[in-house]
């Protein structure tokens, strides 16, 4: 009797120990790394964003950066990473992807890819997707080669310097340093203002987008390891200083984060908003890259120290092809060789939930209208809209906006009329996928 007794507490210790230990494997820690890279370019290069540049650049203002953040959840492991370029291009993005996966397993669609899209950076890409082709020249091929071996390098340090971690998410706003570009008569037709107009009762001024999104990574002692700050507003705070036109910089973004990692350590990673039309508030000539980035990063300090952490969180991640409609009869100039004749072209969105938080990466420059729709059909709280992720492929626009006019949906864009609807509509279905996948 005293065997059978003792025989069954053993089996229900032996149970209990078991169910413990089953449970601990399935809660197994976050853990996330950071890693950053200097990706500046020798001086004489070429630089992105302006059609207008006619000779290589002359000088550093300040350095860019690709940033790699890698997270864990025991599951799956994913990486976002921003690099300091106009755009990058999809093939660069599938040979980073492919790379990475050879070498420590992370799949394709958990790898994603941003631009901060600043203007000052090197071209890297022979079709700039908004004007005729870049001629070869203009192509650092060296520089390219080593750029994608540098992202992918950022991706492998960050995944081998992983620890615990605690995430959180918060929210700041800032309406001061941007407006909507597309400003419009009294007539309903587009009157493109790239700098601030002088207030008059003849223009009226369109919507403008200005939530901060910040995602947190913390260490288990509070120390922040990285943050993710994505906001809607032009990079192009730098050009009117015609002195430093020709020089690379981050522009406004790169201060930005220089003024988090300085105050509060980490790397932190610059994710642009849907800011096709949104265009930075520039008061006068006293360096107003610095201005624009000091005052969005306090913001951004005010609203972290504050935010809550947890460490139960699961990873998850779904991406998939987009075909968009191309317009017809575009000039011969704007059109590849291997694209004649096409009237579609293939691109892709994708979505990375971190717990409650998502991410949704849409390409090319999307217009500021197209993520306010996205953001109030979803009622997702913690909704990070990315542009410019993983490809370019010109401006994404709204049906109205082509009937408005202006240079986004006409010499700003290859796609025709419809691709904005597009695009959304495959967003939400998206989202939504991820919403009931637990």
């Amino acid at each position: 009797m005293r065997k059978y007794i003792t025989l069954k507490v053993v089996l229900l210790v032996g149970a209990i120990l078991f169910n413990n230990t089953c449970g601990l494997a399935d809660q197994t820690a976050l853990k996330g790394g950071c890693a950053k890279i200097n990706i500046t370019p020798n001086v004489a290069v070429w630089l992105s964003g302006y059609g207008s540049r006619n000779k290589p650049s002359e000088g550093i203002s300040d350095e860019i950066y690709a940033k790699a953040l890698v997270l864990d959840d025991g599951q799956n492991k994913k990486a976002i990473v921003s690099a300091d370029l106009l755009w990058i291009p999809l093939e660069i993005t599938a040979e980073v992807r492919e790379k990475v996966k050879e070498e420590i397993g992370i799949p394709e669609k958990n790898v994603l890819i941003c631009a901060t899209h600043t203007h000052f950076g090197p071209k890297i890409d022979r079709i700039t997707k908004n004007w005729p082709d870049t001629p070869a020249s203009e192509i650092d091929e060296s520089y390219v080669r080593s750029l994608k071996r540098k992202i992918v390098g950022a991706i492998l340090t960050a995944s081998r310097d992983l620890k615990e971690v605690k995430l959180g998410a918060a929210k700041g706003e800032i309406s001061e340093i941007v407006y909507n570009r597309r400003t419009k008569r009294t007539d309903g037709s587009v009157a493109m203002t790239f700098k601030l107009p002088p207030a008059s009762p003849e223009l009226i001024f369109g919507p403008i987008y200005p939530e901060i999104c910040i995602l947190t990574v913390e260490d288990m002692s509070g120390a922040l390891v990285a943050a993710i700050v994505n906001f809607a507003c032009h990079p192009v705070s730098g050009d009117q200083d015609r002195e430093k036109f020709y020089f690379i910089s981050a522009d406004y973004p790169g201060y930005t984060a220089r003024v988090v990692e300085k105050m509060e350590g980490g790397i932190c990673l610059f994710a642009l908003g849907t800011a096709g039309n949104m265009n930075p508030i520039r008061i006068d000539r006293r360096n107003p890259r610095l201005r624009i980035g000091k005052a969005l990063g306090g913001e951004v300090l005010r609203r972290i120290q504050f935010v809550s952490t947890s460490n139960e969180v699961t990873l998850k991640a779904m991406k998939r092809p987009v075909t968009l409609p191309i317009k017809k009869n575009l000039p011969p100039d704007r059109v590849k060789d291997e694209d004649k004749g096409k009237e579609t072209l293939t691109t892709e969105i994708q979505v990375l939930r971190i717990g409650d938080i998502y991410i949704l990466g849409l390409p090319g420059e999307v217009l500021v209208e197209i993520g306010l729709d996205i953001k109030k059909r979803t009622g997702i709280e913690n909704l990070f809209i990315v542009s410019l992720s993983n490809d370019a492929c010109g401006y994404v626009c709204h049906g109205q906006a082509y009937k408005e006019g202006g240079y986004e949906p006409g010499d700003g864009t290859d796609l025709a009329e419809g691709a904005g609807e597009i695009i959304t509509r495959q967003a939400l279905e998206l989202l939504g996928t991820m919403e009931r996948t637990k």
